[in-house]
């Protein structure tokens, strides 16, 4: 087998192909973003649950 970098792991018959490569156009968010995203979103829901109700 010839080592070639770009070739990567084939899977299902060669129709999906996993690289070793970075995307590098895909967006970045810090994880400490998503979870203050995600504790806003909860208190949130909470606040609207509690006035709802």
């Amino acid at each position: 087998m010839p080592d070639n970098k770009r070739s990567g792991f084939s899977s299902a018959a060669g129709l999906i192909q996993y690289y070793d490569m970075e995307e590098t156009r895909a967006l970045k968010l810090s994880p400490y973003l998503v979870l203050g995203f995600g504790l806003i979103a909860g208190v949130l829901v909470e606040v609207l649950n509690w006035r709802l109700v």
